[in-house]
């Protein structure tokens, strides 16, 4: 198996023991297993050629990770900070490695919005955030939003879901701390979410992944044929036919956590 498939399965199996330890209040589960997702998910980017600003960002939500597992309000702070760093890395991957991936006139419609939800969040969170914090979340908030609109702007479907489950998963924790009403088990939501989300932005940025490589076979010297502009069939052609240059990717918050 080859190291991309396992630390994509480690990471899957991580995420599915966070997952089973906030279904039954397993605490010291969630503890050891939530570190681990971005580490993993970090560790397959690489592993997959991903650019370097792709894994800064999910190390990036990896400090964020660790520190928002404190309750403490510095804490918080450090960890939304830590996320913002990762936003900002993935805005500059999306415009240095992305593409028009919408027709403009449709990206004006998905401007407006991406930005009436955002106006529209900040409305109802503000009245019930804590007053050193509303500066911040709305900060932040303006990030995540950047991210979500231009991930599926400049990369498509697959990374725009993942920016649209990671707005999901940050506003689910923002109406908690603004003391608004939130489903049943609203941390195995926001675990269930913000893992996805960072997988489906992974996934959705174009990586380098390297071949097997492959044995050439040594130069013949030129027949009849080639003279006559035939050429000679190289030999390693069925090799090539059975491993394309560029591997499709593999397949595939928290409690805690920053809005």
């Amino acid at each position: 198996m080859r190291p991309a498939r396992i630390l994509l399965a480690a990471f899957a199996l991580a995420a599915g023991a966070d997952l089973v330890s906030l279904a039954v209040g397993f605490g010291p589960g969630h503890t050891a297993a939530k570190p681990l997702l971005m580490l993993l998910l970090a560790s397959w980017a690489a592993v997959r050629g991903a650019p370097r600003l792709l894994v800064a960002a999910l190390l990036f939500g990896w400090g964020g990770d660790v520190l928002l597992l404190s309750g403490a309000q510095p804490a918080f702070l450090a960890g939304m900070a830590s996320f913002a760093a990762g936003h900002v890395c993935y805005l500059v991957l999306f415009r240095t490695h992305g593409r028009n991936a919408v027709p403009r006139a449709r990206a004006g419609l998905l401007a407006a919005g991406y930005a009436i939800a955002l106006v529209g969040i900040l409305v109802l969170l503000w009245p019930g955030l804590p007053a050193g914090l509303r500066v911040p979340v709305a900060a932040y908030s303006v990030l995540l939003t950047a991210t979500a609109y231009f991930a599926l702007t400049r990369l498509g479907a697959v990374a725009g879901a993942g920016g649209a489950l990671f707005m999901f998963s940050d506003t689910l924790i923002a109406t908690g701390l603004a003391g608004l009403a939130q489903p049943p088990l609203p941390d195995l939501w926001i675990m269930a979410t913000y893992p996805a989300a960072q997988f489906l932005l992974a996934r959705g940025v174009p990586t380098t992944e390297r071949p097997a490589p492959t044995t050439r076979p040594a130069a013949r010297p030129a027949t009849v044929g080639a003279a006559r502009g035939g050429g000679l069939r190289p030999l390693g052609g069925g090799l090539r036919s059975k491993r394309p240059a560029a591997a499709p990717a593999d397949p595939g918050r928290r409690p805690n956590s920053s809005p």
